[in-house]
């Protein structure tokens, strides 16, 4: 049987590896050495941190006032992972109710917690933020027909408003049920309609809304009594609480 000559081995897949070896050592003995930037703490209690402090506006002027946070909200929108948009429609609500319900006390980082849960601040289902605040296409849930994790709510609206006429549907970045809507919606781009699917019209309505469940939300029972109204969940607050104590400190979740 005939065969090959045996081929000497050349010594460099050996020299090659042992100089790889010794450049892992040194990368790691280096790593062990100099010091690591320490990981921002975010704060596990409640209510979480109110993040970056909104300056005050004209929100009594004409159009939509919640553009005048754009110097705001730009600079902290992508290290946030929150539209630009959806940003100031947070920080446009907290103005808001800073000067009407001064008691009150929420943060825009409440509101972003919320809208991160629900719908990823106006992202759910591949949908996008038109400049005014507008979620297109419209953001629905699934019909309230009692299912396990789910309320039974028979329709409230006709379908007027969430296009259902069976079964009431949430509605909009901060899903919001028709009826809910019915009572708490307001305008706040001011284009003189409450629409649940404008960012802008819904944080406002979410923001009164939680002022009037939890009263004072700088306190723990406030705050905590509001988001079990918003859902009546403690996961859900939890997750909330989470999202919104990340934003308080300037990370994403």
């Amino acid at each position: 049987m005939y065969q090959a000559p045996r081929r000497r081995r050349s010594p460099w897949p050996f020299a090659l590896f042992g100089i790889f070896g010794v450049v892992v050592l040194l990368a790691v003995g280096i790593s062990l050495t100099v010091p690591q930037e320490p990981r921002i703490a975010i704060p596990d209690g409640v209510p979480p941190a109110r993040g970056t402090e909104v300056p005050p506006i004209d929100f009594a002027g004409p159009g939509r006032t919640a553009g005048l946070l754009g110097e705001w909200a730009q600079p902290q929108a992508d290290a946030l992972d929150i539209p630009v948009v959806a940003l100031e429609a947070y920080g446009h609500a907290a103005a808001v109710l800073a000067a009407t319900r001064p008691e009150c006390g929420l943060a825009w980082t409440t509101l972003a917690g919320i809208g991160s849960v629900e719908s990823r601040h106006g992202r759910h289902g591949g949908a996008t933020l038109a400049p005014d605040g507008t979620a297109t296409p419209e953001i629905r849930g699934v019909p309230l027909d009692g299912s396990p994790g789910l309320a039974e709510i028979r329709d409230t609206d006709g379908g007027r408003l969430d296009g259902d006429s069976l079964l009431d549907r949430a509605m909009g970045p901060m899903q919001f049920i028709p009826e809910t809507w019915e009572r708490w919606g307001v305008d706040a781009n001011g284009d003189g309609v409450a629409d649940p699917d404008n960012i802008d019209d819904a944080a406002l309505s979410a923001g009164r809304y939680l002022c009037d469940r939890g009263g004072d939300l700088n306190s723990a029972e406030g705050w905590t009594r509001a988001l079990m109204a918003y859902n009546r969940s403690g996961e859900y607050m939890t997750l909330v609480r989470d999202r919104a104590a990340a934003y308080g400190v300037g990370v994403r979740p």
